[in-house]
């Protein structure tokens, strides 16, 4: 029987003071890297690299997602600096599913942990998903399904001394901070709202639950396991480790690989965050792709392996 005890209390509040710390300096650290970027290099010229009319985009976007070491909830403030740069849709949907998949740490830990065969057959399945998926998607119109505030930086006050007088010029880097500071403060809610749903199904829920559901006995583990995925919130760099364990505690491989997919690939904060740029069938879309992803990987390794 399911019970509750201090130490699951103490893992959720460990894990919500951790992420609320970490994801708190990435959003600030990567929104300002973004403000500096726009600064220097035009949208004009983002846009061209990305445009989607330009089918070598789709790659682009998807080993540019491949190098840049984020996780699900980092990817949103480089999102929302390719929206507003004007970059491709379908080539946005590209980076923003392969991003948190393909960063170097997680290719790494699957090398060392499961051997280059699975690493490649991962970085192949997400790679390949993410593209299609993003090419799909603007094809079928989703566009639509942005948000136009999106679309629009936060304009901060640039005050000096009191919004009664005269404006006191600020230097560019106090500008890409201020509007930094603004477009955090608009997501803030949505942040803390996940990281305490994660952090709370992180703490009780036992993974002797989810070895139980996920067996390779049960028809139906993988599909579970990639529905489990989302809801608990791990970094990717956590989740690798901890799905190895639970291989070795029973756990099909195939659901190990759904898990791992569908936990790093769309963790409930993201989903909650990226509310703030998308309608819902955008974000019902999303899902659909980060499930089709995971369950596809599941059971084409079972069958291949």
């Amino acid at each position: 029987m399911f019970t509750i005890n201090m130490s699951m209390l103490e893992e959720a509040l460990s894990m919500f003071a951790f992420l609320a710390v970490e994801l708190t300096l990435l959003f600030l650290f990567i929104s300002y890297i973004v403000g500096v970027l726009q600064e220097y290099i035009p949208p004009s010229k983002i846009e061209n690299i990305l445009s989607s009319k330009k089918g070598k985009g789709y790659l682009i976007a998807g080993f540019l997602g491949a190098i840049t070491p984020f996780c699900s909830c980092s990817t949103i403030p480089f999102l929302k600096g390719l929206l507003r740069a004007k970059a491709g849709f379908g080539t946005m949907m590209v980076f923003l599913f392969a991003s948190p998949l393909l960063n170097p740490i997680i290719i790494g830990l699957f090398t060392v942990l499961f051997g280059w065969q699975v690493a490649l057959f991962y970085f192949v399945i997400a790679m390949g998903v993410s593209v299609i998926a993003g090419y799909t998607l603007e094809k079928l119109g989703f566009e639509k399904y942005v948000k136009a505030e999106a679309y629009i930086a936060p304009q901060p006050s640039s005050c000096g001394s009191g919004c009664g007088g005269p404006s006191i010029p600020i230097s560019k880097w106090k500008r890409i901070w201020n509007t930094t500071f603004a477009d955090f403060k608009t997501v803030l809610p949505y942040l803390l709202g996940g990281i305490v749903i994660g952090s709370l199904i992180y703490g009780f829920m036992p993974t002797e639950l989810v070895v139980k559901f996920a067996k390779d006995d049960n028809p139906f583990a993988i599909p579970i396991a990639a529905i489990i995925g989302i809801p608990l919130y791990i970094r990717a760099e956590a989740v690798i480790p901890l799905s190895a364990a639970l291989a070795e505690k029973g756990m099909g491989f195939g659901a190990v690989m759904a898990l791992i997919i569908g936990s790093a690939g769309a963790s409930l904060t993201e989903v909650i965050l990226l509310k703030s740029i998308f309608k819902n069938p955008m974000i019902v879309a999303f899902l659909v792709v980060i499930l089709s992803m995971a369950m596809s990987a599941g059971y084409l390794y079972t069958f291949l392996f």
